[in-house]
């Protein structure tokens, strides 16, 4: 293949793993070692049998020093965020025994809670949500 093949393979490789194919960069390492390989049959003379075997040392080589660690670095998991009421407080307007199900307010909407924990749970006490269950908040006596 002339030099040229190399590089537009090259950039062809580089594209698709950019723009639409997700092969977790794959591509970016085979991509840049066909430019490599382009500019180096561009640089000097090679037989017909060396571009080929210098592509595949470079793929293989630059994919398994390098891929792992740049895949982690650009999909690096965001932190968890706390996007429900599990671990609010509130305070109970009722008494609830271990089970009982009864109304309140959390964040400025009526809930139905019910009692998680094996104590009952004063009138005006508060409770903190340790779960959700359907629509109702599971809530268990502050500690």
């Amino acid at each position: 293949m002339t030099w040229w093949g190399w590089i537009i393979a090259g950039a062809i490789l580089l594209g698709a793993e950019l723009s639409f194919v997700n092969a977790q960069f794959y591509l970016v390492f085979v991509g840049c070692a066909a430019l490599l390989t382009g500019l180096a049959t561009l640089a000097m003379p090679l037989a017909p049998w060396m571009p080929w075997a210098l592509f595949g040392v470079l793929a293989v080589v630059s994919m398994v020093t390098f891929r792992a660690r740049v895949y982690q670095r650009f999909n690096r998991t965001l932190p968890q965020l706390a996007t429900g009421p599990v671990g609010g407080w509130l305070t109970l307007p009722v008494a609830l025994a271990p089970g009982e199900s009864g109304q309140a307010e959390y964040r400025g909407t009526t809930w139905t809670v019910r009692n998680d924990g094996d104590a009952p749970l004063a009138g005006g006490s508060r409770a903190r949500i340790v779960g959700v269950q359907n629509l109702t908040l599971l809530v268990r006596p502050e500690t």
